[in-house]
């Protein structure tokens, strides 16, 4: 009556597939990183000459979106170890420590520029206006040809969706750095430079607030969103012979890869007549087709004890 039956379900049903990178994630992020670290280090020549800090700002923002890339290809490779050792699911948490890196890399160049920025808008000096638009619109389009790649990759990965909102973020900056140009050559208004660089900062803020809560939710293991225990435990009670679940704990390894593992106590009976391998199926499958939920762990209680654990969470 005491026997207690565990299972570790490891096993991917129903086609799913919980592989971080691919290769050929690896070769959208090595492509886009060459596009970028091209154009930034033309942007960098151009911002000093035309004393523009918008462009210097978009130059920053791409540094750290080569740093990004860098650190996403990393990662993903990382990521595409097998488990051993130790290292019990592998290195597959490596791209979410990517996309926390990137989150944080975005803060503190909005910071840096934040700073230049209000020092330019209160004492602005002479910005070449026709060099900041043409760069800009040049940035736009490298921008859309780095992004347009990394659009292919598996977006589903915080290591390949960091890098994509590096990306896209700086498409949003040039964007407003061109119009930063013209409103230059139109009205000689240097101040724009300064205001559109606020502008870049702004969706680095953004980007970076979206990244880290992501990554964060992970390193906290946090219920992945959308997962609600309260509707697993009453998914689990729903099944045969089930009397309680406690211990109940959902979180996320890696993206697209979370975990369960709960307590559940059954009717005495079913450790008597080999009928608990049966509930532990009917258990892995609720929580695989309603929840998504593949990498589950269960283990089977007869009444009464719950007094002999050391500790019994909800």
């Amino acid at each position: 009556m005491d026997k207690v039956f565990r299972r570790d379900e490891h096993q991917h049903r129903g086609g799913h597939s919980h592989v971080v990178s691919s290769g050929s994630d690896v070769r959208y992020l090595a492509v886009a990183l060459v596009l970028i670290v091209a154009f930034m280090v033309a942007e960098v020549v151009v911002a000093a000459l035309a004393s523009s800090l918008a462009l210097l700002a978009d130059a920053g923002h791409m540094l750290a979106d080569v740093g990004a890339l860098g650190t996403s290809i990393g990662a993903a490779r990382l990521a595409a170890r097998p488990a051993r050792g130790r290292w019990t699911f592998g290195w597959k948490r490596a791209e979410v420590l990517s996309a926390a890196i990137n989150g944080i890399t975005l803060v503190v160049v909005a910071a840096l520029v934040i700073f230049e920025a209000v020092r330019r808008l209160i004492s602005p000096g002479p910005v070449d206006g026709q060099a900041v638009l043409i760069v800009a619109l040049v940035g736009v389009a490298v921008n859309l040809a780095a992004s347009t790649v990394l659009s292919r990759a598996d977006r589903s990965s915080l290591n390949v969706e960091g890098s994509f909102r590096h990306i896209l973020t700086d498409l949003y900056g040039f964007v407003a750095t061109a119009v930063a140009g013209v409103v230059i050559l139109v009205t000689g208004f240097d101040r724009a430079d300064a205001i559109a660089s606020l502008v870049v900062v702004a969706l680095m803020a953004r980007a970076a607030w979206g990244l880290l809560g992501s990554a964060g939710r992970v390193l906290l293991e946090a219920a992945p969103e959308g997962v609600d225990l309260d509707e697993v435990r009453t998914h689990l009670l729903s099944g045969p012979h089930v009397l309680d679940v406690h211990d109940l704990h959902v979180w996320t390894v890696t993206s697209a890869l979370p975990a369960l593992s709960a307590h559940v106590v059954v009717d005495g009976g079913c450790f008597v007549d080999g009928h608990a391998p049966q509930i532990l199926d009917e258990l892995q499958a609720c929580v695989s087709g309603h929840f998504d939920v593949e990498h589950s762990t269960f283990q089977l209680e007869p009444e009464g004890h719950a007094p002999h654990e050391f500790e019994t969470h909800r």
